[in-house]
């Protein structure tokens, strides 16, 4: 059983991209967890945020709440594709050298659970399984905070210049 992670207050801001273009991908993603950059204003928007990030690998936490209901009361499908979404792309980033961007060419979801109001916090991982030149592959998961498997994504990415 993993612990709660209190939820950061967010810093949200329009991204520095002089200063981000002179970063890696990994020293990006550990600025957002410590808060030296600003977080991206999706985390604010679907309530979850990059806890940890290291060579290959991301850890986001989140709990979707009552604005991320459906018409039938369950947690909206695309809060666990936007919070999968946003785990595999970030661990694909960390890969990145400076000077370097990735663009997601395709990621695929399947849910295993459906995720329900008052679930409280859920985490979120994911790992590269590849990384070449120009493409990456990644997978990863959402679960519970007793190890339960929510959904399960995986994508594939174009690593690239930045500004294409």
């Amino acid at each position: 059983m993993l612990d709660a992670v209190p939820r950061p207050d967010f810093r949200i801001g329009a991204p520095d991209f002089a200063r981000l273009a002179g970063m890696t991908g990994l020293d990006i993603m550990r600025g957002v967890v410590s808060g030296e950059l600003p977080g991206p204003s999706i985390a604010e928007t679907m309530n979850f945020w990059l806890v940890s990030a290291d060579e290959g690998t991301v850890e986001f936490r989140g709990e979707p709440d009552g604005r991320h209901m459906n018409p039938l009361g369950l947690v909206h499908g695309g809060w666990a594709m936007t919070l999968l979404d946003s785990v595999l792309g970030c661990a694909v980033h960390t890969t990145c050298a400076t000077g370097e961007g990735f663009v997601s060419m395709d990621t695929a979801v399947k849910f295993v659970r459906p995720l329900m109001p008052g679930m409280g916090q859920l985490r979120a991982v994911a790992t590269v399984q590849t990384r070449g030149r120009r493409v990456a592959n990644v997978e990863g998961r959402v679960e519970d905070l007793g190890g339960k498997v929510l959904a399960l994504g995986t994508s594939t990415c174009f690593i690239q210049p930045l500004g294409g």
